[in-house]
């Protein structure tokens, strides 16, 4: 079944892959556009190595294949939160692929297989109040455990008399959209904001919204701090936190 999964991501991913663009746009994906770019815009392809912290470390990065592809990655000092997955941007937008798991209070856990792609307006002269917006949307398919109260008649068929919780293992498959802007303050500072919605099979639904600042000390080094909250299905998590990148040249 897994095999089968992974044979339809890739499906899907070739196909959003080729209509995206028919051709690449050297002008835009040249190592000058890229290095023009903000610190955090989406569809920047370089390599960097970051660290962040909210409640715990976190240790980020990705690696520049050549203009347009990047490997992405980052996982938590116990390894019990990470994230894998690559980039490949194209004349308009860019296409992300990327494996991620996630742990809640609750004890749920959530991992999340997930292919979509980031539009920057800008590209059709639509920058709002000098907002760069990006647009996403794409496809995920999760899986994972959920922690549940046998008296609380959200377990399904289950032995009452086992004990008080159960251990339910979930899939579902859902689709997403929301977008992730940056409001240029001056040379250094910029504003962040995203938002992003879901809703799938099985009830499956979630939102992850929040904001946050971001600071360029040189074309090389930035550090950002943000809030967000995400709430779905497998659990709740808000956090603020703080996290520095480096670029290389």
């Amino acid at each position: 079944m897994l095999c089968d999964v992974f044979r339809s991501r890739a499906l899907i991913a070739a196909t959003l892959l080729l209509g995206s663009s028919l051709s690449w746009a050297n002008s835009q994906n040249s190592k000058e556009a890229q290095s023009q770019k903000l610190a955090e815009d989406p569809t920047k392809v370089v390599t960097q190595i970051g660290l962040g912290y909210a409640d715990e470390l976190k240790v980020s990065g990705s690696l520049s294949l050549d203009s347009v592809k990047k490997i992405n990655a980052s996982i938590n000092h116990d390894a019990s939160e990470w994230r894998l997955g690559g980039s490949w941007l194209f004349e308009l937008g860019i296409v992300n692929f990327s494996f991620r798991k996630k742990e809640f209070d609750s004890g749920n856990d959530q991992t999340s297989y997930s292919v979509g792609t980031f539009i920057p307006l800008s590209a059709f002269g639509i920058e709002p109040y000098g907002w760069q917006i990006f647009p996403m949307a794409g496809i995920t398919y999760n899986e994972g455990n959920v922690v549940c109260e046998v008296r609380s008649n959200e377990c399904g068929t289950v032995d009452p008399f086992s004990s008080d919780f159960v251990t339910l293992e979930t899939t579902n498959t859902a689709g997403y959209i929301g977008a992730f802007s940056i409001k240029p303050l001056s040379d250094r500072w910029n504003l962040l904001a995203f938002a992003i919605g879901s809703a799938g099979t099985d009830s499956y639904s979630g939102y992850f919204v929040g904001a946050g600042v971001g600071y360029s000390f040189t074309q090389q080094q930035s550090v950002s701090t943000y809030a967000y909250t995400q709430d779905n299905t497998y659990g709740t998590d808000s956090q603020l936190g703080l996290a520095y990148r480096y670029q290389f040249e």
